[in-house]
């Protein structure tokens, strides 16, 4: 019978007694059934099942040194690039057989890092992370102790870690380009800060876009925003609802999704038509983004695949030791949509 709640948890010991067999009959039993008579391993499943047992696999982990499980330090849970960046991690753990257990930053480096501990606690068989920097001393001191560890969605100046990430600066040049190809001579870039290193990206690669169109560069704007939220994105609207007409942009480049969707509900607010008074164009192609009232032309990031691929890229460096680190660099795609297409 199951043991009385509020009890200890049943053992190995207990499990043991019940089914009639030595402790070593239960370990093959879970370890490796092949070893064990049908009959014996009925029975030892039956007496597990009848007192409740839990395999404790934490201990388990300690014992062998090492977990059948990765970890994933995400930038920013409420932004759904990364809980879709997530899912390809998750999909090809599983088609690996591990388990997955996901942290979220929250964009601040002191979460982070313990985060990162806690996991280097737990025996996790590889690490992978969107850190707050990537840079940061942090990261090379877990690769330091031997836990394999992959970079997601970020670059780093050298080449001592597996990168995975997308051709931002190509991503702004093409979001830009777009709009000049749709004849607006006035384009707001909406994003910030600048110290992410993906905004930064963004921009650079729009003023290319910009120069290379032989455009004025006082007729690019950049609207500052202090975080790549919708909130930020209303308050960006509000900025330009501020700019006389003659002067407003008629187009807006947003350094993401979120940002773009705020500022679509500030446009739709006011009354303004889009595209006819304001063209919109995010990044990352989030799903919300086709689903908008308005639907978004956005700057594609292969979401899934870049999870997908940091986590295959983790798995080898745990499994093979003739891996060599790769920095994988993906091409975006632009979607157009309503929002810029009249």
């Amino acid at each position: 019978m199951p043991m009385e709640r509020g009890s200890r948890t049943a053992s190995v010991k207990d499990v043991a007694a019940a089914a009639g067999v030595s402790l070593g009959t239960v370990s093959n039993v879970l370890n490796r059934p092949d070893r064990v008579s049908l009959t014996t391993r009925v029975r030892v499943e039956r007496a597990m099942s009848e007192l409740g047992f839990v395999r404790n696999e934490s201990a388990r982990s300690l014992r062998a040194g090492q977990s059948h499980t990765l970890g994933y330090v995400m930038l920013d849970a409420g932004n759904p690039f990364f809980t879709d960046v997530a899912q390809g991690i998750e999909e090809a753990a599983q088609a690996a057989d591990m388990s997955l257990f996901l942290c979220n930053s929250g964009n601040r480096a002191e979460r982070e890092a313990t985060y990162l501990d806690h996991l280097q606690q737990r025996r996790v068989q590889g690490v992978l992370v969107t850190p707050v920097d990537p840079d940061s001393p942090t990261l090379d001191a877990i690769v330091s102790r031997g836990t394999p560890l992959v970079i997601v969605d970020r670059t780093r100046r050298n080449v001592d870690f597996c990168t995975v990430s997308v051709d931002d600066r190509r991503g702004g040049r093409i979001a830009v380009e777009h709009l000049i190809d749709r004849g607006h001579t006035r384009i707001a870039f909406v994003g910030g800060p600048l110290s992410i290193g993906q905004v930064a990206d963004r921009y650079a690669g729009a003023q290319d876009a910009w120069s290379e169109a032989g455009l004025r560069d006082e007729d690019l704007i950049v609207v500052p925003c202090a975080a790549l939220t919708v909130a930020e994105g209303r308050a960006a609207g509000a900025q330009l609802a501020g700019v006389p007409k003659h002067r407003r942009p008629t187009a807006a480049f947003c350094a993401n999704d979120l940002i773009a969707l705020g500022l679509l509900q500030h446009a739709s607010a006011q009354g303004w038509r889009v595209p006819g008074d304001l063209a919109i164009v995010g990044y990352d192609d989030i799903e919300f983004a086709e689903a908008a009232a308005v639907p978004l032309t956005s700057v594609r990031q292969p979401r899934h695949e870049l999870g997908q691929t940091a986590a295959t890229l983790v798995l080898d460096e745990a499994t093979n030791p003739a891996h060599g680190h790769e920095q994988v660099v993906f091409t975006p795609t632009l979607i157009a949509r309503s929002s810029t297409l009249d």
